[in-house]
């Protein structure tokens, strides 16, 4: 696997998260929005959201129809408007409004999974975990890293096998980064691709063209 991560290493060697956040809640959020949704998009609607609700305890007081027609380009749009709300609730009741290290309270939260956690915990505690979305099920499932029809918690613990813990966190960034702009769902950039040699998707389409 070294030459995987020398290869993200090589494209990507600043990765980072491209949500935009400031504070610890909005990250949390924002992580929760993103589902179903891009990243350019969240950030686009959070960027007011989080301007015109400037604080915690302005979002947990905010009127849920106001949430609604910012979010209103957003998946699922109605529920995630009630789950920002309620998470601020949490927030300010349960923890003091901080996003604390605890895996079990972030999944007890409405909105929240697993996915959403281990973005949270990498990105706020420097956690040794990998969050599987879209993006990196797709490129580990083509890697061979992944079978065809594993679902997202066992493409994690397969992962947490195959590289070395310490770089988890940075290779989560680097999956999705490759993902979204080089191994991409339709129009992949196989061509330019130094992982082609490792690539099912690029065989199978390879073998089909040369019919």
């Amino acid at each position: 696997m070294n030459n995987i991560i020398d290869y993200l290493d090589a494209l990507f060697p600043n990765p980072h998260c491209e949500l935009k956040f400031n504070k610890d809640y909005e990250l949390l959020i924002s992580v929760m929005l993103s589902a179903q949704t891009t990243d350019k998009q969240v950030n686009k609607v959070t960027d007011f959201l989080y301007k015109k609700y400037d604080s915690l305890e302005k979002l947990a007081n905010a009127n849920i129809n106001d949430v609604i027609t910012i979010i209103r380009t957003l998946g699922n749009f109605n529920k995630k408007a009630s789950n920002i709300i309620e998470i601020s609730k949490r927030l300010i009741n349960d923890t003091n409004g901080v996003v604390i290290n605890n895996r079990e309270y972030l999944e007890s939260l409405p909105g929240v999974g697993r996915k959403t956690v281990n973005v949270v915990l990498a990105n706020l505690y420097n956690e040794d975990v990998i969050a599987v979305d879209t993006h990196v099920a797709r490129v580990s499932k083509r890697l061979g890293i992944a079978a065809h029809n594993d679902d997202v918690l066992t493409i994690e613990k397969k992962l947490n096998r195959k590289f070395p813990k310490n770089k988890l966190g940075r290779l989560h960034h680097q999956l999705v980064l490759f993902g979204r702009y080089n191994c991409k769902s339709i129009n992949p950039s196989c061509g330019e691709c130094k992982l082609k040699d490792k690539c099912k998707y690029y065989k199978k389409n390879n073998k089909e063209v040369s019919k």
